[in-house]
């Protein structure tokens, strides 16, 4: 029911020029002690969506310090499974998607077999990613003690906007939340009053040296993005997203048709991948697709059409404007890769979205499809202001959204666990 994820060498020392040097020593200073110290996390895929990339990041640089960490996804799942646990993911962010007794049913059953095939390690700390895997602590009880594995900390990390979740799905996972050593959210404000374990606070971070955020010669970027269809000389508004309603794609669609009117040069692009564990965003993916057929500047692109971290990248760094319309959002890693890439970024008012931008600073925050109009449209008006919201852009993540501080934090958290 596990496969452990092969993970490429990242070296702490490949941060510095980002992040700088005393950073990376207080990695090395946090880490006295810990050598050796075995670290488990697990989630549900390896590929699409912000958990994969943060592990492909963190796992490493993590081992760099001198630590033993491994990445576990779940294997050998079947489709029902991630059908059940999107209608949980949407129900915790707040929509009205209640489970059935038998999807329950499904969703229990599977954890008891991810419990009774869990490596056996011993792990000094486990930390378990959203509520795919998240009730498998509960049934471990059932298992021998003499087969279970031996684990000194339990986590349950939790990436998603849960401060508004339906009453009746958190109310059936809060027990199971409450069985752990802690809970590791990305901002307090999403842990409900029923989570009586302690509470971590740990953003999520972007790598500067991954495919996606190394920069790209503009000519470069140029021809990969003429490769789909768009035309380098025109200007172009790009929101880089899993297909998901929280994203509220159609609201960008909307936003774009309302300029169009002004502005008859302007282009979209909508650029995502389609995550293994989100059987949700096919259907998605194809509705989005099929409405934006008759409009030749509107360009709904995926892994499927070819697009990878390079392209993503490309398609960040040219963009006159980056949106990101979410709902809901625990945090958008797409738009940390954008400020980063000194890209002005128009997002949502999700309280994911506000712990990233500082509305006017380094970003805009909006509340309505026509606010995303008018800002992008202001953006589009004067160059000046696009620029001095990407610089200060840059500098926001450098200060606090780097995978050198998501790992210094994860530290703490283990220093505080031995």
């Amino acid at each position: 029911m596990f496969r452990e994820v092969e993970l490429p060498e990242k070296l702490l020392q490949d941060q510095v020029p980002y992040a700088g040097e005393e950073v990376v020593r207080e990695i090395r200073r946090l880490a006295q002690g810990m050598e050796n110290l075995s670290v488990l996390h697990v989630n549900s895929t390896s590929y699409g969506g912000g958990v994969a990339e943060l592990l492909y990041t963190i796992v490493p640089l993590t081992r760099d310090a001198g630590l033993d960490a491994r990445w576990y996804v779940m294997d050998n799942v079947p489709t029902e499974f991630f059908e059940v646990t999107k209608k949980i993911h949407n129900s915790l962010q707040g929509a009205e998607t209640p489970l059935t007794d038998n999807e329950w049913k499904l969703y229990e059953d599977v954890n008891m077999k991810l419990a009774e095939g869990f490596p056996p390690g011993p792990w000094d700390v486990v930390i378990l990613h959203d509520p795919q895997p998240l009730a498998t602590l509960a049934f471990l009880d059932n298992i021998p003690a003499s087969q279970r594995p031996t684990v000194g900390r339990w986590f349950w990390r939790c990436h998603i906007d849960l401060s508004t979740p339906l009453q009746s799905t958190w109310q059936r996972l809060a027990g199971h939340v409450n069985r752990f050593d802690g809970a590791i959210f990305t901002s307090r404000k999403y842990a409900q009053e029923e989570v009586k374990i302690p509470v971590i606070e740990i953003t999520p971070s972007i790598d500067p040296t991954s495919p996606k955020n190394a920069p790209i010669p503009d000519e470069e970027g140029r021809k990969i993005i003429a490769s789909f269809g768009i035309d380098p000389e025109r200007p172009l508004m790009v929101q880089v997203s899993r297909f998901d309603p929280w994203k509220d794609p159609f609201g960008v669609v909307d936003a774009y048709s309302m300029l169009k009117v002004k502005r008859p040069n302007l282009q979209l692009a909508m650029v995502g991948s389609i995550a293994h564990d989100d059987p949700e965003g096919v259907e998605l993916l194809r509705k989005l697709k099929e409405s934006a057929h008759q409009d030749h500047d509107i360009h709904v692109l995926s892994n499927e059409d070819g697009v990878g971290a390079p392209e993503v990248a490309a398609f960040q760094q040219l963009a006159d404007v980056v949106v990101q319309k979410s709902i809901r959002e625990g945090f958008g890693l797409t738009i940390t890769e954008a400020m980063w890439k000194m890209r002005p970024v128009v997002a949502g008012a999700a309280t994911g979205c506000k712990l990233q931008i500082t509305d006017g600073v380094d970003g805009y925050i909006i509340n309505t499809t026509q606010e995303c109009s008018d800002r992008v449209d202001e953006i589009l008006e004067n160059p000046d202001l696009a620029s001095r919201l990407g610089r200060a852009a840059r500098e926001t993540v450098r200060g606090k959204f780097l995978s050198t501080g998501h790992v210094a934090n994860y530290l703490r958290l283990f220093d505080v666990s031995k």
